[in-house]
């Protein structure tokens, strides 16, 4: 059997898991809708009278930036998952079987790449009525960068679960990790607008270019050096956290 094959099964078995309980697809999609309903309409004059937003209207402003945080935010948090079958010694049957380690950690990842995805498209579309109008080509070039963006952050938070193996360590970790990144990334206001030591703090945190990026192709500007950078960052993110992730998987079956 080959590796397609085994994360094609891996995949299907976790999607399958998400179909029975739709509950939490659902939840993570209230948090961002929450914030186009009641965050986007204050947005409006102050996008209109504050010099230093990037180019583009309030959405193309707001949008992008709920998109990031979906991705990351939903995909730092399914660790959670992997310590429910650890618990239940799912993941050590697993791991006594030939499946590559590769495998079982792919088939995760894209599960949950897919479903950010899904909610992503779903907020996209539930942004058109308040106003969104962005380019089509951009809007897909955003998504991606969305599901890049997604697998990174789930490949590293089923690394993170794997190695420490308890709720009680994981969250504590995680939101420390969570509250510097979303609030370094531009992602509530833009760090264009930031001081100028802020601004310069906010340039270690490699998702402010990713921010930047998708803000950048929803007013269509797709070849622009800003949305090139923030792709490139997406895409060694990926590659960084598909690593560890495998390595992890590895160095728990030896």
């Amino acid at each position: 059997m080959t590796v397609a094959t085994e994360t094609w099964l891996i995949f299907q078995r976790s999607l399958r898991q998400s179909l029975r309980n739709p509950f939490w697809v659902v939840i993570g999609i209230v948090q961002p809708f929450l914030y186009l309903a009641l965050f986007g309409p204050l947005l409006i004059p102050i996008v209109q009278s504050t010099p230093g937003f990037p180019p583009g209207d309030a959405w193309q402003v707001l949008v992008p930036a709920l998109l990031i945080q979906l991705g990351l935010f939903g995909g730092l948090f399914v660790g959670f998952s992997i310590l429910t079958e650890f618990k239940a010694g799912v993941v050590e049957r697993m791991q006594v079987t030939p499946v590559s380690r590769v495998a079982l950690l792919l088939g995760r990842a894209l599960k949950e790449t897919a479903v950010l995805l899904a909610q992503g498209v779903l907020l996209t579309v539930l942004a058109i009525p308040f106003g969104l109008r962005a380019p089509l080509g951009g809007v897909v070039v955003g998504l991606v960068l969305v599901a890049v963006l997604g697998f990174a952050a789930s490949s590293a938070s089923y690394a993170l679960a794997l190695r420490v193996k308890s709720e009680e360590a994981f969250v504590p970790i995680v939101q420390s990790v969570f509250l510097p990144l979303l609030l370094l990334s531009g992602i509530l206001l833009p760090m264009s607008i930031a001081p100028a030591w802020l601004f310069a703090l906010s340039r270690v945190n490699p998702f402010v270019y990713v921010v930047d990026a998708t803000r950048a192709v929803f007013v269509g500007d797709l070849f622009s050096a800003t949305a090139l950078v923030g792709i490139a960052v997406a895409l060694v993110l990926a590659a960084v956290s598909l690593l560890w992730g495998v390595r992890t998987f590895q160095r728990e079956s030896a």
